[in-house]
């Protein structure tokens, strides 16, 4: 069997419920990405009728760019398929993860089990919008997908002629449905392979609510006398009687000629659920929840050390700020989101989150500069904060003039910086590498950091891709030019790589017909090049003037060259001996996403993405996503060095959609970078197709220990929370040290050290303890680190859980019309309609907390009746033309209610 052969078959075998990856038919991915599609582009179809702006709906399949282009936030493209691809690929787990907890699959007829992960992980997703935490939700929507969607391929509901979605699985104060009894038989067995009407005849008369049950394994599999079963081939309950199965999870299951029926109902129910999400959060919110924002999809986020040495370094930012904030907002490139998170020593901290740049602003004036000395501060807590609280693929600058006192959380961060993904700059003003040459003799004029000690920041800027900036505070303002370039979501690296020791080498990269602004980035210390262009005209490092350099800056040990934009293949030649960095960057619209994947172990096969370093020297797989062109292919995807010229090339197996599935032979065992080259063949007729190269800017390493872990992913405040964990060595057994840590601080136990041998496993758990008062919405990033002491290998698991107060109000805020007079005539625009209602939240209700408009054309107005909170007052007039509207109250949990009303009275 070939290679692709085999791979496919892992994809289409053995899925728990609908489909794993593309095949002949539909699975969770395409039924997700769907209704999410849909549902974004009536959200936006919605905004833009509010706001009186044109909208046109794109072409027919819809892609992520075009919605993107349809919501007018073409370059929010990139965000909304990242958030559509993690949304996903948490739906999978499902399957991979919870394979045999039959409630994640509405199976064994556990229906009120199944409605409890929907209704109380739903209640999760709004409290996490409404602390914009948006990831958290993503998060939980993806887990809660794959439970809903499974109810219409392994209950009765489509074959009891359901032609909607049950409503009632999204609430929880309602009857889901007359469920069958556990001493009730449900099914006969089926005709040979033909189980079309397998189901009793009274059960479907009397609409009685089934679902198959599963067990695979042989001997010990059972259930109830009378049962249908899943069925299937994993499913050892389908040949105990009654025989067969009802399950529609594909064309070939036992009732696969129901499989568009169940996908059908399947897309409209994640659909619902959607829009029950966007009704509680509003618009904006909710499509910020999907990458969508106005601006750019990139947060502006500042780590800043306080003490008094970086009083001038904190006016240089509040300068920078300033002009950022006034050149951006409004723009394409405004940022989605500003984080700020200060730090010293003793502290650091809180972040500061916010979609205001007003806010930002102020939050960054109001910074004052007291305290320090020569013990170090506490750079790298506030560095870990950030990378926790900001979204993935951010950029972060970090500004300081002392080192590290918290050198222990190196490993930590590297692992969130892969994680993330994020890129990391460090704005290091008056190190000792910049002063070698100064001898100072007075100690009040040496530097607070030392060579050695900037060394862990020029480190921790190679691992995500940023730069070390070493200048002087009179030179910060000049440097910090490289913030207002990175601000763009269209940002792209052609190429990016590091000499250290220095050595003369020769680079190469790629500039496609897309690709505008186009500049270099140099860090280094005495350092020469030769830049050769497409056509073959050099320039030397040396020439201030030439043909390919247009602008040039050089301050401390950063220089930024502005190159004339050619298309063709580049070279740059570098010459040091000292170390050095080369990045490459530009504007782009097309730009890839990457996630390493792993096929599962056991019956139920398929790929999931890690929250791990993949395993070195074995074969290796990731998923290559490309954005920003609906037409673009991937013609190469290498593995390089980071330090070196060596390279692994993948086998290539597109997946449709612009996915593409990449296999290697052997994960490096050495740190190295992804570098993708691909064709766009949509352009104008009688043109050539473009060919471009992107690289990730995040280096990564493989590593010969798996470190796995899983837990519910909703923490309960005061309640301990246990998260298990496993480690598995490859390489040399021994002792391994164990170090898990929190970005919010909370108490937590854990193991130090464990033994493990060559090839084996060992088991143990982390608990957390969130403080009562921890506000529900909020969220927590685990990082659980494994360290082997002899060979210095490291690999750890980064995990997320949402934080969240167990709620008894399920029930939505209700209306009670209070007056309807009606004014109209035959001619509508000279007469008006007019009604007042009052909203309450009942007596167990936590409070009525927006009222607004989902359809109408009038006015709205709400106030609290006098006395009495609980209740608010809503009035409504309109012209007689637009004759009816819908009522939209929200409740402080989330919960939803809607009411419609017309001139001739309630609908």
């Amino acid at each position: 069997m070939s290679c692709a052969a085999l791979c496919l078959l892992l994809l289409h075998t053995g899925a728990q419920g609908f489909g794993i990856l593309p095949g002949n038919s539909r699975n969770h991915q395409e039924i997700t990405e769907k209704a999410i599609l849909n549902s974004t582009l009536q959200v936006c179809r919605a905004l833009a009728q509010a706001e009186g702006t044109d909208f046109t709906f794109p072409a027919q399949p819809l892609t992520a760019k075009a919605v993107a282009v349809a919501c007018g936030e073409p370059k929010a493209s990139k965000s909304f398929r990242q958030a559509i691809i993690f949304i996903m690929w948490r739906n999978i787990r499902g399957d991979i993860r919870r394979a045999f907890n039959a409630s994640f699959h509405f199976d064994d007829e556990l229906f009120v089990q199944g409605r409890k992960i929907i209704t109380e992980g739903l209640l999760s997703v709004k409290a996490s919008n409404k602390q914009e935490n948006f990831e958290a939700a993503r998060q939980k929507v993806g887990e809660i997908l794959h439970p809903l969607q499974d109810f219409y391929s392994h209950s009765n509901w489509v074959e009891l002629g359901n032609k909607l979605p049950n409503a009632n699985l999204i609430r929880s104060d309602t009857s889901i449905g007359n469920i069958a009894d556990k001493s009730r038989a449900t099914c006969r067995n089926c005709d040979g392979d033909d189980c079309r009407n397998n189901i009793l005849g009274d059960v479907i008369e009397e609409k009685v609510l089934t679902s198959g049950y599963f067990g695979s394994l042989p001997f010990l599999s059972t259930k109830p006398k009378g049962k249908c079963s899943q069925g299937g081939p994993l499913d050892q309950t389908s040949n105990i009687e009654p025989k067969g199965g009802i399950n529609k999870d594909t064309f070939s299951a036992s009732h696969g000629h129901l499989h568009t029926d169940a996908v059908n109902l399947a897309i409209a129910a994640t659909s619902g659920l959607l829009e029950d999400i966007r009704e509680a959060a509003g618009d904006r919110p909710f499509l910020q929840m999907m990458g969508i924002s106005k601006g750019s999809s990139k947060a502006l986020c500042f780590v800043i050390d306080t003490t008094r040495s970086l009083s001038d370094d904190i006016a240089t930012v509040r300068t920078v700020t300033s002009s950022i904030i006034k050149s951006v907002v409004g723009t394409e490139d405004e940022p989605s989101v500003y984080i700020l998170v200060p730090f010293n020593d003793p502290d650091f901290g809180p972040l500061m989150k916010t979609t205001d740049p007003n806010v930002f602003e102020s939050a960054i004036n109001s910074l004052s500069a007291a305290g320090g000395g020569d013990e170090g501060e506490l750079s790298l807590s506030g560095l870990q904060l950030a990378l926790t609280g900001a979204p993935s693929n951010s950029e972060v600058f970090l500004f300081t003039d002392a080192r590290a006192k918290d050198k222990h959380l190196k490993s930590t961060v590297i692992a969130l910086i892969e994680r993330t993904q994020t890129v990391v700059n460090f704005m290091i003003t008056e190190s000792t590498m910049l002063n070698r040459m100064k001898h100072v003799n007075d100690t009040k004029e040496h530097p607070r950091i030392a060579a050695s000690d900037a060394q862990l920041y020029r480190d921790l800027a190679q691992a995500s891709g940023g730069l070390a900036i070493e200048v002087t505070k009179s030179e910060l303002l000049v440097a910090t030019s490289i913030i207002t370039e990175s601000s763009s979501s269209s940002l792209v690296t052609l190429l990016q790589a590091a000499r250290s020791p220095g050595k003369t080498d020769n680079f190469y990269f790629i500039v496609d017909e897309t690709v505008i602004n186009l500049r270099v980035y140099i860090t280094a210390h005495d350092i020469t090049f030769t830049l050769t262009s497409p056509t073959g005209e050099s320039q030397q490092s040396t020439d201030t003037t030439g043909p390919l350099i247009t602008d040039s800056q050089s301050v401390g040990n950063f220089k930024t060259l502005r190159l004339k934009r050619q298309t063709g293949l580049w070279k740059i030649k570098m010459v040091s001996c000292n170390d050095y960095t080369l990045k490459v960057i530009g504007h782009s619209p097309i730009d890839f996403l990457f996630d390493f994947v792993e096929a599962s172990q056991g019956p139920l096969t398929g790929y999931d993405a890690l929250d791990t370093r993949p395993r070195a020297g074995v074969n290796g797989s990731f998923l290559v996503s490309l954005t920003g062109s609906d037409s673009a292919t991937v013609t190469e995807v290498t593995l390089v060095e980071s330090s070196g010229s060596e390279e692994i090339k993948g086998v290539i197996e597109p997946q449709g959609g612009g996915s593409f599935l990449v296999h290697v032979d052997t994960m490096p065992s050495v740190e190295f970078v992804v570098r993708v080259k691909g064709r766009d063949d949509s352009v104008a007729p009688g043109a050539s197709s473009i060919f471009f190269q992107r690289q990730l800017s995040t280096n990564f390493r493989a590593s010969q220990l798996t470190v796995i872990a899983d837990s519910d992913s909703i923490l309960v405040p005061g309640t301990p929370f246990s998260v298990p964990f496993s480690v598995i060595t490859s390489g040399v057994g021994g002792n391994f040290t164990i170090r898990a840590t929190n970005n919010r601080r909370f108490d937590s136990t854990s193991p130090t050290n464990l033994f493990l041998e060559t090839g084996n496993s060992v088991n143990d758990t982390v608990t957390l303890s969130a403080p009562l008062n921890t506000p529900s919405g909020s969220d927590v990033t685990l990082t659980i680190e494994v360290e082997a002491t002899a060979s210095e290998d490291t690999n750890y698991v980064v995990l997320r859980f949402s934080i969240f107060n167990a709620v008894t109000d399920f029930t939505p805020p209700v209306c009670e019309l209070l007056s309807l007079p009606s004014n109209c005539s035959d001619n509508c625009s000279l007469s008006t309609w007019e009604f007042s209602v009052q909203v309450t939240d009942g007596a167990e209700g936590t409070g009525v907390e927006r009222v607004s408009l989902k359809r109408g054309n009038g006015t709205l107005t709400s106030s609290l009746a006098a006395g009495n909170e609980n209740i608010t007052l809503v009035s409504y007039s309109s012209s007689c033309c637009s004759p009816d509207m819908e009522l939209l109250v929200v409740d402080r949990v989330g919960n939803v209610g809607t009411s419609l009303y017309t001139e001739l009275g309630i609908h």
